[in-house]
C-alpha cells in the first residue's frame, strides 16, 4: 500500500510538471499572436473606476517605452518592445482629490514579461494615507513580523520534523515550498480556474505525495545501502538544484500572482490595517500549528514519532515500524512546506526561487531555536520573522535580512545548542 501511495505520488508529480506547459502552450495557439504588453485596472472595489490616470513605462535603463491614461473602466495597456523587465510608474498626482496609494504600496513596480505574452500590474490604490505616527508604524510592523514568521514556521516545523526523526538536513526543502506554491498556482489559474482554497488543499496533498515518493523510492533505499548523512545531505543539494531548474523550466521564470485574493480593501482594528487574505492566513497558520502539536503530544503516531527521534533501534526492538514511521513523517513535512508555499506565494507573487529566498531564513529559525525541536522551529522562526520587519523601522527595508542572521550568530555563539536544544557531549 505504501508502495503504491508512493509510485502514485511520483507519477502524479510527472504528470502535473508535463500537463503545466502543455496547457500553457494549448492556450497560447488558441489566441494566435499577441503583442507583448503590460496592463492593468485600476478600480476601488467592485463598482469605483479611475480614468485619465497616466501610467508611464520604462526599460531598466531608464528610458521610456510607453505611455498610457486609464479609459472609463479604469484600463490601460502599454505596448512594450519585447521580453523583459520594465518599470511601471503610476502619476499619482493624476489620482482624483483624497485617493492615493495604500500604505505599504509603491509607485513603481517592476514587472517581467515573456515574448508575446500580457502582464498585468497591480497598483492598489484607496484613500490617501497619512502621516502615520512611530507608534501605529510599529504596530503595524509587528503584525507583518508575526505574519511573516508565522509562515517560516509552518515550512520550517517540516524540516525540523524530519530533520528530527531520520538526522537528515533536507537542502531540498525550499524546493517543496516552491512546489507547493506552483501546484496551488496550476490548479487555481490553468486547469480548470479552481478556487485557491480548493487548490491549496490539493497542492498539500499533491506536496505529502511527493514526500512519500521521495522516501519510499530513493531515501529509504540509500539508507538501506548505508550511505552516511553527508552522503545523504549531499544527494539533497543536488535534489535542490534539479528542482529548481525543473520548476523553472515547466513554470518558468516570470513571477506570477494566483488569481484570486489580490486586491482586497483593508481592514482596520485600531492602529492595525490588515486586508482580510493576511488575518486569513495568520488564523489558518495558528490553527494548523497547534493541531499539529496536538497530534504529536496526545496521538499514538505523536508518541511512536518521538520515540523514533529519541532512539530509532530502541523503538524499533519495541515493535514500531521505524520506516512507516519516517514515510508518514516525510509526508507531513512536505505537506507542511507545500502549505508555507501557498500561504508565500499569496503574500507575494510566485517564481521559481520563492522557497529557496525563505531557506536561509527557514535554516535560522530552526538551528535558532535548535535542531530536531519543533517547539523550537517555531519559536525560532517566530524571533526571525519579527527580527526582520520590526528592523526596517530604523533601517532601509533592503538590509532587514541582515539583521535576523547577525542575531543568529551572535545565540549560537553564546548558546550553540540553540535557544530550546539540549547540549550533547560528542565523542
Amino acid at each position: 500500500m505504501r508502495k503504491w501511495f508512493a509510485l502514485t505520488g511520483f507519477a502524479l508529480c510527472l504528470v502535473l510538471a508535463w500537463a503545466g506547459p502543455a496547457a500553457a502552450q494549448s492556450s497560447g495557439d488558441a489566441d494566435g499572436a499577441q503583442p507583448t504588453a503590460l496592463e492593468g485596472t485600476l478600480r476601488l472595489g467592485f463598482d469605483q473606476f479611475f480614468a485619465g490616470v497616466e501610467i508611464t513605462v520604462a526599460d531598466e535603463s531608464g528610458t521610456r517605452v510607453g505611455r498610457a491614461l486609464t479609459d472609463a473602466e479604469g484600463r490601460w495597456s502599454v505596448p512594450v518592445p519585447g521580453a523583459g523587465t520594465y518599470r511601471v510608474t503610476i502619476d499619482e498626482s493624476t489620482l482624483p482629490d483624497g485617493i492615493g496609494l495604500r500604505q505599504g504600496y509603491e509607485a513603481t513596480a517592476e514587472a517581467t514579461v515573456a515574448d508575446g505574452a500580457s502582464r498585468a500590474v497591480v497598483f492598489a490604490v484607496g484613500e490617501a494615507p497619512k502621516g502615520t505616527p512611530f507608534g501605529e508604524r510599529a504596530a503595524q510592523t509587528v503584525f507583518n513580523g508575526l505574519k511573516f514568521g508565522l509562515i517560516i514556521a509552518m515550512s520550517a516545523l517540516g524540516l525540523s520534523l524530519i530533520y528530527g526523526t531520520t538526522g537528515l538536513v533536507n537542502f531540498a526543502h525550499g524546493e517543496m515550498v516552491t512546489f507547493g506554491a506552483v501546484i496551488a498556482w496550476y490548479f487555481n489559474s490553468s486547469w480548470g480556474g479552481l478556487n485557491l482554497i480548493a487548490a491549496a488543499v490539493l497542492a498539500v496533498i499533491v506536496c505529502g505525495m511527493l514526500g512519500a515518493g521521495l522516501e519510499q523510492g530513493m531515501f529509504r533505499p540509500l539508507r538501506r545501502r548505508r550511505l552516511g548523512i553527508f552522503q545523504l545531505v549531499v544527494v539533497t543539494i543536488g535534489l535542490s538544484l534539479l528542482g529548481r531548474q525543473a520548476i523553472q523550466l515547466f513554470f518558468g521564470a516570470e513571477p506570477l500572482p494566483y488569481t484570486d485574493f489580490q486586491v482586497q480593501q483593508r481592514w482596520e482594528f485600531g492602529p492595525w490595517a490588515v486586508t482580510p487574505r493576511e488575518l486569513v492566513t495568520v488564523v489558518v497558520i495558528i490553527a494548523v500549528l497547534l493541531a499539529v502539536g496536538l497530534l504529536f503530544q496526545f496521538t499514538r503516531f505523536g508518541k511512536a514519532t518521538r520515540a523514533v527521534s529519541d532512539n530509532a533501534g530502541l523503538a524499533e526492538a519495541s515493535g514500531i515500524d521505524v520506516d512507516r514511521i519516517v514515510q508518514m513523517v516525510w509526508v507531513m513535512g512536505a505537506a507542511l512546506a507545500g502549505l508555507g508555499g501557498v500561504f508565500q506565494g499569496l503574500d507575494t507573487d510566485i517564481d521559481p526561487f520563492l522557497g529557496f529566498q525563505l531557506l536561509l531564513l527557514i535554516f535560522a529559525g530552526v538551528e535558532l531555536g535548535g535542531l530536531g525541536t519543533a517547539f523550537g522551529a517555531l519559536a525560532g522562526s517566530l524571533i526571525i520573522g519579527m527580527s526582520t520587519e520590526v528592523s526596517t523601522l530604523w533601517i532601509s527595508p533592503e538590509l532587514k535580512f541582515v539583521v535576523p542572521l547577525v542575531a543568529l550568530i551572535g545565540v549560537l555563539l553564546l548558546r550553540p545548542q540553540g535557544l530550546f536544544g539540549v547540549k550533547a557531549r560528542v565523542g
